[in-house]
């Protein structure tokens, strides 16, 4: 199989988690992802806060398997070669992990009040979710031409990664939105329980990512 500018892997194992490469910007990029929860948590915007956490898990879970796929096949299905201030696994920098902490609770802003509205036929969270997938995809593209994010494998592109990273992204925070207190901290808690061990064992313990 033909790859697409392999080279590009070992450059992004040379900063994985290098203090060198740390810029300043990092800090009010941190503190405006505090702010905008302190806000939210001021506010009571509970089910936002649920939509936000939700995707932030979902997107973590994704970034520790995309790691697994690094050390075992030796490529990682998406790759950040530079561009970060911090670069915490082979597929994420520190700003790319900060917009996606959010961004299941400012797109929860857009969904009808009711859930089980139907917009040409379709589940408004669904075709909401599909939108949403829609438009990080077709980003991701041109993303994708820039010195900071690759996709080394040719098969690997806009097509599955809308279909198989981002419509799960928004699924998981459009529902979540709506989903009882209870089922939102087991949901949000399970998750979070399974990257941190995932993170301890493979980062920590063994290396692998």
């Amino acid at each position: 199989m033909e790859l697409n500018h392999p080279e590009l892997t070992q450059k992004a194992i040379a900063i994985l988690r290098n203090p060198a490469t740390f810029e300043w910007y990092f800090i009010p990029l941190l503190a405006f992802v505090v702010y905008i929860y302190f806000n939210e948590i001021a506010n009571r915007n509970w089910k936002g806060i649920a939509a936000g956490l939700s995707l932030y898990m979902v997107h973590w879970f994704y970034e520790i398997l995309n790691a697994l796929i690094q050390h075992f096949s030796g490529h990682a299905l998406w790759t950040v070669p530079g561009g970060t201030s911090f670069l915490l696994l082979v597929g994420v920098g520190a700003e790319l992990s900060l917009m996606f902490s959010v961004a299941g609770l400012i797109f929860s802003k857009i969904l009808p009040e009711d859930p089980k509205l139907k917009i040409m036929g379709i589940n408004n969270r669904v075709l909401f979710a599909v939108g949403n997938a829609a438009f990080f995809s077709i980003f991701e593209i041109w993303l994708a031409t820039t010195p900071a994010f690759h996709w080394v494998y040719p098969w690997w592109g806009a097509f599955p990664v809308f279909v198989t990273v981002y419509i799960p992204f928004f699924l998981a925070a459009n529902f979540a939105y709506d989903w009882q207190p209870k089922t939102q901290i087991r949901w949000i808690g399970g998750l979070f329980a399974i990257n941190a061990l995932m993170l301890i064992v493979f980062a920590g313990m063994l290396g692998w990512i």
